[in-house]
């Protein structure tokens, strides 16, 4: 028995110790911001909190429960093969007409005005600190796209996790970009990896801020925030609002369903395209993420015309199919009589032209080859 608390005293310390070494992890607010935050009303006990209280509550039950599904393997939570990368159209992202570009899960890139926006740009090959551990990208790494990205006038973060904060990318990023725009307290996480102080505006919700003609501000959401085990909401999390001159946009950030997407919808509708997450969804978290059916009536209560789902078609990070999220949500919009929008990853779609659904679900065509080749060994 000693010899095993040993063992583990040792383990920890070690973990402890990569931890702080490791870059990936990021860093944590200063004190003096820290004394800043404890006069904000979302900010409780050194620690952000949202709208509405919440809290992870799950029993033995549901960690059993989700370790026998990680063993035993939930039906179609990947795809059967590497999903392609549509040829990036880069004259006409270079373009001054209005555009978006899909790179999977919620990173994309998005011209308004003429201006570049990256949002959550997680290019890298896998959700994690470490490359051994953690959900790996369904399509190739995207990580070279940098490279052959224009000039990027604005990076915006809506909250820390890897899968919307990644280290490699914005290693990579950095002397690209104008400027970033962050949640409160994750600054700290981009200076510690070379990106200049100047360069960093962080936001608390509903703050407003004008950037090269565009009016953007930073909503709520309902989520959380933090890269290890001991820094659990020492940052903020939320949406964005982006309004130009002839599209006004708007994209969700992680976090359950609740009543402030009306409150949104009232200071910022109407919005000509809404990027609304709905995938990673599962019962024994129901107020981290939305289920598809929640994502459309978010999108009807920020008062957007045209939806796409997004937190889907990257990474496996919850227990259903990888394909439901699109199906279902796909199905809700008809119901609902919301326009939503499917494009394949690395498809630029014009904001300025009508918005449809492809005729043929790209997804559906994909998990028929795999199936097919399956059979076929």
């Amino acid at each position: 028995m000693v010899y095993l608390l040993l063992i583990l005293f040792v383990l920890l310390i070690f973990i402890l110790l990569f931890i702080n070494i490791s870059p990936a992890f990021g860093s944590n607010p200063s004190k003096k911001q820290k004394e800043q935050f404890s006069k904000l009303a979302n900010y409780v006990d050194g620690k952000f909190i949202n709208p509405e209280r919440t809290k992870l509550n799950m029993g033995a039950a549901d960690y059993f429960s989700m370790l026998e599904e990680n063993i035993s393997g939930a039906k179609d939570r990947n795809p059967q093969g590497q999903i392609p990368v549509s040829e990036i159209d880069w004259n006409q992202i270079k373009s001054e007409k209005d555009s978006l570009t899909w790179f999977g899960h919620s990173a994309f890139l998005v011209s308004i005005d003429n201006k570049k926006i990256l949002v959550d740009p997680m290019l890298g090959p896998v959700a994690s600190p470490v490359s051994f551990v953690g959900s790996k990208r369904y399509s190739e790494d995207m990580l070279h796209l940098i490279d052959e990205m224009p000039p990027i006038d604005a990076v915006f973060i809506t909250h820390d996790h890897y899968d919307h904060l990644d280290y490699p990318s914005i290693k990579k990023l950095k002397n690209k970009v104008n400027h970033f725009y962050v949640p409160l307290g994750v600054g700290a996480h981009l200076i510690n990896w070379g990106v200049k102080k100047e360069k960093i505006t962080e936001l608390n919700w509903w703050d407003e801020s004008k950037f090269q003609g565009l009016t953007v501000a930073f909503t709520p959401s309902k989520h959380f925030s933090g890269r290890g085990p001991l820094n659990r909401n020492s940052t903020l999390w939320g949406g964005w609002v982006i309004l130009g001159e002839k599209t006004r946009f708007y994209t969700s950030g992680d976090g359950g369903y609740d009543t402030h997407f009306k409150e949104i919808g009232k200071k910022y509708g109407p919005f000509d395209l809404t990027l609304i997450e709905g995938g990673q969804y599962d019962r024994r978290w129901s107020w981290v993420h939305m289920t598809p059916e929640q994502s459309v009536q978010a999108h009807l209560d920020v008062n957007g015309k045209n939806m796409m789902l997004i937190h889907w078609g990257a990474f496996t990070l919850a227990y259903h199919g990888w394909t439901e999220p699109i199906e279902r949500a796909i199905k809700e919009a008809k119901k609902s009589g919301v326009n939503i929008i499917a494009p394949k990853i690395g498809e630029t779609v014009p904001l300025d032209g009508e918005f449809s659904i492809p005729s043929s679900s790209w997804w559906t065509k994909l998990n028929e080859v795999g199936k097919k080749d399956e059979k076929n060994n």
